[in-house]
This record gives structure tokens, sequence and C-alpha cells, in this order.
């Protein structure tokens, strides 16, 4: 799952075909996300007078990218400093948690011999929390389901003990926050109450906590002091802990000492009850041939068909056409394009490089010869050399028009150190990722 942040980055990337720099730096360069929901993007503006200015000339604007960006609706909600500091305390209430309640439940969980494990063992520990699997980490590819499950547990742990305290969060807030307030020179002692005085702590994509040392140790802190009360802990993550190189060991083995469970795409017969299940929520049915046909094509992604089922039903009551096998082509032609024609572009994957590096993407294309600049430049060139189709001159050119040998240099040097370090082969993982989950 990405964060708020990311999804906001690229929603003004999307918008600058139709707003000049200018305009976007005026108006949005101050605005900043503070939570991505179920269809909701939550964002903080400084003043009363900018957020009017954003409600009427460009809210459309915003709602447009992310429908483009998300293949469904997803509103806007603009929230003043002061009202963000309420909106903080309601999400960390136990009556908010991160979870809807009647979209994320168990009941609404589309269960396959995929998942089947998974599903099972979240429901043991909604029911017995602290209990025998303790910490149950969750893992598998983007969009099959992980956080589902998050917050089904965190619904049923709500239902069952109404007082319980639920913590839900995502690792790249939780770094996020925890760097905001060492920056700030807060004191830690708030942020660690707000983690370690809870009942359930869930969360999702821990993998991103991996090499960041402060954000380790306090997880790790955090960790033995719920686990030794006893308090349940979910994570869920892209990859087993053995698989997490950069992760310290002390925290991979408190990942693996629970339940590690694992989802896998649907098989063919879940991904027709998945798109059934969710054409009946949104009160259609789909035809045999019209099932068959997208069950066929999307094949990794639940979030994909969930797309598509709104695609479909937009295209019935916007078209009024018949639902059939060519209208659904028509519908959904560009959530059905193959993954592997998708080429990125090189600046896409040189702002990936700069986000994960924290670096600026100007100094990545630039001349210094600082070490840690240099090599998210080589891993910049090695990704772009792999992703795309651009020739090692054309991959020059990217980068102040560096000679094409110096290009091949960089590479050559990027897969050495990959064969002597491991963690480097994590790092472009995580980045591939991180471009792929972009497009």
């Amino acid at each position: 799952m990405r964060s708020a942040g990311d999804v906001w980055e690229k929603v003004k990337s999307l918008m600058e075909s139709g707003m000049t720099a200018v305009s976007i730096e005026t108006w949005f360069g101050d605005v900043e996300a503070v939570a991505l929901e179920d269809t909701r993007l939550v964002l903080c503006v400084p003043t009363d007078f900018k957020r009017n200015i954003i409600r009427t000339r460009f809210q459309s604007a915003v709602e447009q990218a992310l429908k483009e960006l998300f293949s469904f609706d997803v509103d806007v909600a603009l929230l003043l400093p002061e009202e963000r500091e309420v909106y903080a305390q309601q999400s960390a209430t136990p009556a908010a948690a991160g979870a809807d309640e009647n979209k994320y439940t168990f009941e609404r969980f589309v269960v396959g011999s995929t998942n089947r494990f998974a599903f099972t063992a979240a429901q043991k520990v909604a029911e017995e929390p602290g209990g025998a699997y303790n910490p149950l980490f969750i893992y598998g590819q983007s969009g099959l389901g992980k956080t589902h499950l998050l917050h089904a547990i965190a619904n049923r742990v709500r239902h069952n003990s109404p007082g319980c305290r639920i913590m839900y969060v995502q690792s790249e807030d939780f770094v996020n926050e925890l760097i905001g307030n060492l920056r700030r020179g807060i004191d830690m002692q708030g942020f660690r109450d707000k983690y370690r005085q809870v009942d359930l702590f869930l969360m999702d994509d821990v993998q991103f906590i991996a090499g960041k040392d402060s954000s380790e140790e306090e997880l790790f802190h955090t960790f033995n002091t719920l686990y030794e009360q006893k308090k349940q802990i979910v994570f869920t993550s892209d990859r087993p802990p053995h698989e997490m190189l950069r992760l310290e060991q002390r925290l991979k083995t408190r990942f693996e000492q629970g339940l590690p469970a694992d989802i896998q795409p649907p098989d063919y017969e879940t991904r027709v009850a998945l798109l059934k299940n969710k054409a009946l929520e949104r009160g259609i049915s789909l035809p045999d041939p019209v099932l068959s046909y997208v069950a066929e094509n999307i094949t990794s992604n639940v979030r994909q068909i969930e797309g598509v089922v709104n695609k479909i039903m937009a295209f019935q009551e916007l078209m009024g056409a018949q639902v059939d096998v060519e209208t659904t082509v028509r519908a959904v032609r560009d959530i059905l394009r193959a993954k592997e024609n998708f080429l990125p572009s090189a600046d896409t994957i040189i702002q990936e490089v700069a986000r994960f590096y924290e670096l600026d993407a100007a100094a990545i294309r630039g001349q210094s010869q600082n070490k840690e600049i240099s090599t998210a430049r080589n891993v910049a060139m090695y990704i772009i050399r792999e992703m795309t189709q651009l020739s090692l001159a054309e991959i020059g050119q990217q980068f102040g028009g560096r000679h094409h040998s110096t290009v091949l240099n960089s590479i050559n040097r990027v897969e050495k150190m990959m064969k002597a370090q491991p963690e480097l082969m994590e790092i472009i993982r995580d980045i591939t990722n991180a471009v792929n989950s972009a497009y």
C-alpha cells in the first residue's frame, strides 16, 4: 500500500498536464498529505483562504487525478491545521483506529485456496488477541487483501471488546512521525505512549522500516513493551522476514517468533468469486462470459478487480450499454493492459531513487561526487537500464550528458556491488516495486 504522501506527489504530477508548475507550487506547495482512507484523501491546508481557493477552483482537478490513479472515485478532505490535530486525535482512538467497520470485515473477505491460511489465522487472532499467534506476520504482494485482514481484525476485536485500545499505522507514517518529532525536538515520551499503551497494535507494510536505524530502534522497543504485556501485534509486509536483508537481526527474529502467513495471488475460482462479490456490493449482476473474461485477464491484484467492476458499472450508467464481453473490453481497456508492456520513464525512476535515498532528484542528475549521491546516481542508471529500452547514450543524457562509457561503468559497478552486498539487491527491489506501483 502506498502512503498518503506518495499518492499526493503522484496527484500533483498528474495535474501538471493541465496546470503550470507555478500554479501547482503556489496553491499546493505547502499542502500536506495527512491520510489515505478507503475512498478519501485527507489533506492539510495552511490557511482558510487557500482552502477556499482550492475548493472552488482546483478540487475537481485533484479528484480527477485521483480517479485516473485509482480507477475509481476518491474524495478529497481539506483540513486546517487545528482540524488536523482533532483528526489525528480521533484517528488514534479505539473508535477510529483506521478501519472502516462496514467494508473491512471477515464476512466480506473472499476466501480461496491461496489466502485461507492467512484468513483463518487472522480470525484466530481477532478472537484470542495476545494468544498463541503473536505476532501475526501476514505477507504477500500488493493488492491481495493484507490491509483488509488488518482492519477486519480491528473490527472484530472492537466488536468483542468495545473498550479495547487499537492502533493501526502504516510504517511509513510511523517513520515520518518519528523523524518529524526528532527534527522539531518534541519530547519522545508522547510518541512512545501513543504506540505502546494499546491493546492491539497493527502495522501495515512494515518492510518500509528496514534500514532506518532510529525507526527500527523505536519499533524494537515498542514490540518488546507490547509483547511483554501480552498485547496482540500484527504486521503486514510484501515479503517474509528472512528476505528483509536490511532489517536488524533482532527485529527479524521477533517477526519470525510468531506465526508467518502468506497470501498468494487468487486462483481463477477465487477471482470469479471476487468479481461476483464486488458486483453484488454495487447492485449489478455480471453475465458468466464477462466474469470469465475478466477473471482470465486480471490475475494478480484484487484492487484491479474492484476497479474493473467500478468501470463496468460507470460505463453502464453513463453510456446505457449492455454489459457483455465487448462492452467490458471497451470499458476497462486501460486496466487490462498487460503489465509487462509498461515502460516507466527515466524521470519516474530517478524520482523514486531520490525519494528512497532522501535526496533531491536534481542532485542525482548533477555532477556532485558526494559518495551517497554517486551511489544513488549509479543505482538510478542501473534501474533505468533494467526497466526501460533507453540506450546507454540516452541514459547519459538524463544525467547531464554523461558519456555512454561512464554510464556503462556505473552499471557494472552496481552489478559488482550487488554480488558483494545482498542488501543492495533489496534496495533495488524496493525502488523497482515503488516504480511499478507508480504505474
